[in-house]
């Protein structure tokens, strides 16, 4: 069995849930056998929006061998501090590969590490879809600290669309309401990007997902470590400013459509579980 962790959390948001899922949609086709780990209730329904029919809740990193046995292999996709659990998970389990934390990161216990330019896209956003002259926006699933609503001006300057996220606070939408010409639900994400011509986005995973759809991306720099460096989404093809800068924005979405420098490609398992 393959267990594939996930760090989820109404503050962080999924983007590590969607980077996994695309890797086990593509195990679970050739017949593998696969188990999701993840932190709360509310990130497993959205693994089976994903196609992740079945699913585990554990509390945290530490918890792992609550459910993997020995034999078993594991993908490690978190920031967390394992305050030493990963030595006893490197000589319990049969594999363990682990999502590096920067580029300076290096293998500690014999776990093979996964790189900061280790991307996993589904593959269906890699199916042709017709495009909707729409600017949607997707802040991401979070907004714990209001982000949106802190940003007001940002957003009262352009004609955008909402894309709200899985964990957006209960009547929050309300408020949203008055900066966005129109309201998207969560169970719209994969659609929305599939369709949606232009996309600005703080969530390095929808950029690049949004970039395979075909979509012109405009990824906004905010979190201290994001799930990839802007320098690899640079190469993708997709702009990038710092922050909540009107006039950068409007002089992206006036500018023309970026050719990448190094294309997408569908997830290689031979290659990234070698």
């Amino acid at each position: 069995m393959l267990y594939y962790y996930a760090n989820t959390s109404h503050k962080m948001g999924l983007e590590r849930l969607r980077r996994g899922a695309a890797l086990l949609n593509r195990l679970n086709a050739e017949s593998k056998e696969t188990q999701l780990l993840v932190n709360d209730f509310r990130a497993g329904l959205v693994a089976r929006e994903l196609g992740i029919s079945e699913y585990v809740t554990i509390e945290g990193i530490q918890d792992i061998d609550a459910i993997a046995q020995n034999g078993d292999s594991i993908v490690i996709d978190s920031m967390e501090d394992d305050h030493g659990r990963l030595v006893k998970y490197c000589q319990d389990f049969d594999k363990v590969w682990r999502f590096a934390h920067d580029n300076e990161d290096k293998s500690i216990h014999g776990e093979t590490l996964l790189g900061t330019d280790t991307v996993m896209v589904d593959d269906t956003f890699f199916e042709e879809s017709k495009k909707e002259e729409r600017i949607l926006f997707f802040l991401g699933d979070a907004d714990y600290n209001k982000t949106i609503l802190g940003n007001d001006a940002f957003f009262k300057a352009f004609d955008m669309e909402l894309l709200l996220g899985n964990y957006f606070f209960v009547k929050y939408e309300d408020d949203l309401a008055k900066l966005f010409t129109m309201l998207y639900e969560p169970e719209e994400y994969e659609d929305l990007i599939k369709t949606s011509a232009t996309i600005v986005t703080a969530s390095a995973q929808t950029a690049l997902e949004a970039k395979v759809s075909g979509a012109k991306v405009i990824y906004i720099a905010l979190k201290d470590n994001p799930l990839y460096d802007r320098e690899l989404l640079e190469k993708y093809g997709i702009l990038t400013i710092d922050g909540f800068d009107i006039s950068a924005l409007q002089e992206l979405l006036d500018s023309p459509l970026v050719q990448e420098m190094q294309s997408i490609q569908k997830i290689d398992i031979s290659t990234i579980l070698n």
